[in-house]
């Protein structure tokens, strides 16, 4: 009787070598289908896109951003774009990429001193965002009432409301986010790889706004390896555009290696600053979340919810680890209240298509009392912009210091350097109306420690703000005149004193290129 098993070689048959084990051929055939999966895959078409409804949610904002924007503002990080637009446009800065400054630029060159003309880019950004938002609920198979939804829940965002009209990289930085997310969304349902080269050129172009989409990329890759579809990451076209986006992104990334890299500092200076405002990391995370609103969050946590728990989601699942990993990140790190701003979008348009799948399972609730609420706040929100804008104070401050400089007899003005500290008393009077005739402006901190000092020949210098770390380097300092003008909401969480006292700096005691490296600092202390 035969049995299975070993045969010895001696009796003349061929010895039998092991084949695979089950566990191998499910591994083998699981691969093998999935290749061709991949090769039999067609696309699955999306519904048509809600053109009126949509267009009449973005526009309504638009219009809405537009009307803000011809109310007087000062708002000091739109102020710090247009200085440095004006007078210190580079491949780069401390802790802003170009390409806002350069809009700033372009902006008050086609209007100078407009406010509205300024503002153009950041509505366009903001209004982009509920576009795409919509567009990215329909590539998930989202209906026009889900299509809607979505544009709906990010045109009422509580932040977009608030500072939609302020031409700063936070502003750009959501609608950016939602084209890259847009791109993924699409190329997993079509798995057309020119999609990827595209994304890698739109990857390039916002990391010229802001950094944060680097770590962004990392995390992706990351997650898309964890959860799939891995298929991108053998896409050889996926590898050429993160070569593109490096290339896009080499100006500005030079600047930071030949400069110190001044932007990695940022991250404990921003901690610390936000210690010093909101007292712990519990409190800056709540802001947060306040910030983006109820019906953004609820949307958010719907779409997170579906990511995990229906299979049909398998495919996005990446996106939700790229979100808990992002969010974590920046809580732990203590870092702005907008960072995860850019987040939210693709999450609302998830949510708005989960929704929609509980409506076709005829598990729907009304969501119009919500909807509402939404919209309340985000007028609340736009209200809000007003007061945290106010020109109460830099006004008035701007205009003292230009009567101040205009009274210096000639020759002694061509000698007098025109400085603020901190950093945003600067950029109120690099921003002020070009009528008023003011020099650039220079300050030894954030962004403007980098910049220039000031010509040898001026060895004097009007200042506003603290003199105490100048005191060492001049001979004498007089005050000129005080300014104080409390604002709604305080400038820069209260770090930076409505009040502030201009003064003269004469007799200085050693070269500019001594004092400038020895004085430049990124932190904004608490009174200048």
């Amino acid at each position: 009787m035969c049995r299975y098993g070993r045969v010895s070689a001696g009796h003349g048959n061929p010895p039998v070598r092991p084949g695979p084990s089950p566990k191998d051929v499910i591994v083998i055939a699981t691969a093998g289908q999935e290749r061709a999966d991949e090769r039999e895959r067609r696309p699955v078409p999306v519904p048509r896109f809600a053109a009126v409804p949509v267009a009449v949610v973005a526009g309504v904002v638009a219009v809405a951003h537009l009307a803000l924007a011809a109310v007087p503002r000062r708002w000091f990080d739109e102020d710090l774009m247009l200085a440095i637009g004006r007078h210190h446009l580079d491949l780069g800065s401390v802790d802003q990429p170009p390409l806002t400054p350069l809009l700033a630029r372009l902006a008050d060159t086609v209007a100078p001193g407009s406010q509205l003309v300024l503002a153009v880019p950041a509505v366009l950004a903001t209004a982009g965002a509920v576009l795409l938002t919509a567009l990215m609920a329909r590539e998930l198979g989202g209906d026009t009432r889900s299509q809607t939804l979505a544009a709906l829940v990010q045109g009422t965002c509580v932040a977009a409301a608030q500072f939609g009209h302020w031409l700063t990289p936070y502003t750009l930085e959501p609608a950016f986010w939602a084209v890259i997310f847009w791109l993924l969304l699409r190329w997993v349902r079509v798995r057309d790889d020119r999609l990827l080269l595209l994304l890698g050129v739109v990857v390039g172009v916002t990391a010229q706004t802001r950094f944060q989409v680097m770590a962004l990329g990392v995390v992706v890759v990351a997650a898309v390896a964890m959860t799939g579809p891995r298929a991108l990451l053998r896409r050889p076209a996926f590898w050429a555009g993160s070569v593109l986006a490096l290339l896009i992104a080499a100006p500005t990334l030079l600047w930071q290696a030949a400069n110190g890299w001044p932007q990695l500092a940022m991250t404990d200076v921003v901690a610390a600053e936000n210690s010093l405002i909101y007292g712990n990391l519990a409190v800056v995370a709540l802001h947060g979340l306040a910030v983006a609103g109820p019906l953004v969050l609820a949307t958010t946590a719907y779409g997170l919810l579906a990511l995990w728990r229906a299979p049909r989601w398998r495919e996005y699942r990446f996106l939700a680890v790229t979100f808990v990993v992002l969010f974590a990140a920046v809580v732990l790190s203590s870092g702005r209240h907008y960072y995860p701003l850019p987040l939210y979008p693709v999450f609302v348009a998830i949510g708005a298509v989960a929704l929609q799948h509980r409506r076709v399972a005829g598990r729907a609730r009304t969501a119009w009392p919500v909807v509402t609420l939404g919209a309340v706040l985000a007028v609340g929100g736009l209200a809000s912009s007003v007061l945290l804008a106010s020109p109460a104070f830099a006004d008035p401050m701007v205009a003292a210091t230009a009567r101040a400089y205009r009274d210096l007899p000639p020759e002694e003005r061509a000698r007098t350097a025109l400085g603020g500290t901190p950093y945003v008393y600067a950029a109120y009077l690099d921003a002020a109306p070009p009528e008023l005739g003011l020099p650039a402006a220079v300050s030894t901190n954030r962004a403007y420690g980098w910049f220039p000092p000031p010509p040898q020949h001026q060895d004097r210098m009007l200042l506003v703000g603290d003199p105490s770390r100048l005191r060492p380097w001049f001979a004498e300092i007089r005050p000129v005149t005080t300014v104080e003008s409390a604002t709604p909401l305080g400038t820069y969480g209260g770090l930076v004193p409505d009040k502030a006292t201009v003064w003269m700096l004469s007799g200085r005691n050693a070269p500019w290129t001594v004092v400038w490296p020895a004085l430049r600092d990124l932190t904004v202390t608490p009174g200048g």
